[in-house]
């Protein structure tokens, strides 16, 4: 870290004088990737509402890690929310239900779930605030290596998996002609955004997480040509979000949150007339 710091004081910009700001720029650099490339994946598999679902289960494992007096919570919210995700997928591969229909019952039972836990005995619910509306300029060191470690383990799993991703998010059947174990990829897929999201809620909040997870994709939708434009739009789309956010929270004194989000849907505002135009 005392190199990254050395070199925001050698960056005439104002706000990375400070130490917190310096670890929340270096979060969001990590962070804006991870959003970019899942969002992709969320949008062309119709998930969003699944990564709302998966917020909500995150925030429930919270409740219960911290009902169980765990130091850290955020380990108890990840294993829960990976443990949500299995059980939606096997839920989906046995139902005859649509999607929406059986996230919409995973996410009203997660949100139900912790309210019940957070507030069992009397338990005050303003303790959970933070995890609602997320605060990036309270980030640690140590939370940034977890997050360097998780980008590093999403970047080699889309190198990997992202054509069978993509293949298996627009025709299961030609995938599964072709070889690929479809249940197994969006089983490793809903896996992986289980962790992001987990990881990122305290540092997000819980009620602007799914933009951040919908709209950079959907931005990058309107005018990507490819695949390789669809994805690095994305990760662009939410790097510029991401900065732009931070420095208009500090100059503004608003939430980094949703400075972040208001300018995702701002670019996606922009992109789809340059959309429209194209057409």
């Amino acid at each position: 870290m005392s190199l990254w710091y050395a070199l925001c004081d050698a960056l005439p910009v104002e706000m990375l004088h400070w130490d917190f700001m310096k670890n929340a720029f270096l979060a969001l650099l990590l962070m804006a990737p991870l959003f970019g490339l899942m969002s992709t994946m969320v949008v062309t598999g119709k998930m969003s509402f699944f990564s709302d679902a998966l917020g909500h289960s995150a925030f429930t494992g919270i409740a219960i890690g911290a009902i169980f007096g765990l130091a850290a919570p955020t380990w108890a919210a990840v294993i829960f929310s990976v443990a949500f995700a299995l059980l939606f997928c096997y839920v989906r591969s046995r139902s005859n239900q649509a999607a929406e229909t059986l996230i919409g019952v995973f996410s009203s039972s997660a949100v139900a779930l912790g309210i019940f836990v957070a507030t069992l005995n009397g338990g005050s619910f303003t303790k959970y605030n933070t995890y609602l509306i997320g605060d990036i300029l309270s980030v640690t060191p140590q939370e940034i290596g977890i997050l360097l470690l998780v980008l590093v383990g999403v970047l080699i799993f889309w190198v990997l998996c992202a054509n069978r991703l993509t293949l298996t998010a627009i025709h299961p059947q030609l995938a599964s002609s072709r070889g690929i174990s479809v249940g197994l990829s969006q089983t490793l897929f809903l896996v992986a955004i289980a962790v992001v999201v987990t990881l990122c809620i305290s540092s997000v909040g819980l009620l602007i997480l799914n933009s951040l997870l919908v709209l950079p994709g959907a931005a990058a939708r309107n005018v990507a040509r490819n695949l390789k434009q669809y994805h690095g739009c994305s990760v662009v789309f939410a790097l510029i979000a991401g900065i732009g956010g931070l420095m208009l929270s500090y100059y503004t004194e608003c939430s980094a949150g949703a400075a972040i989000s208001l300018l995702l849907a701002l670019i996606f505002a922009v992109t789809f007339c340059l959309r429209k135009r194209r057409m």
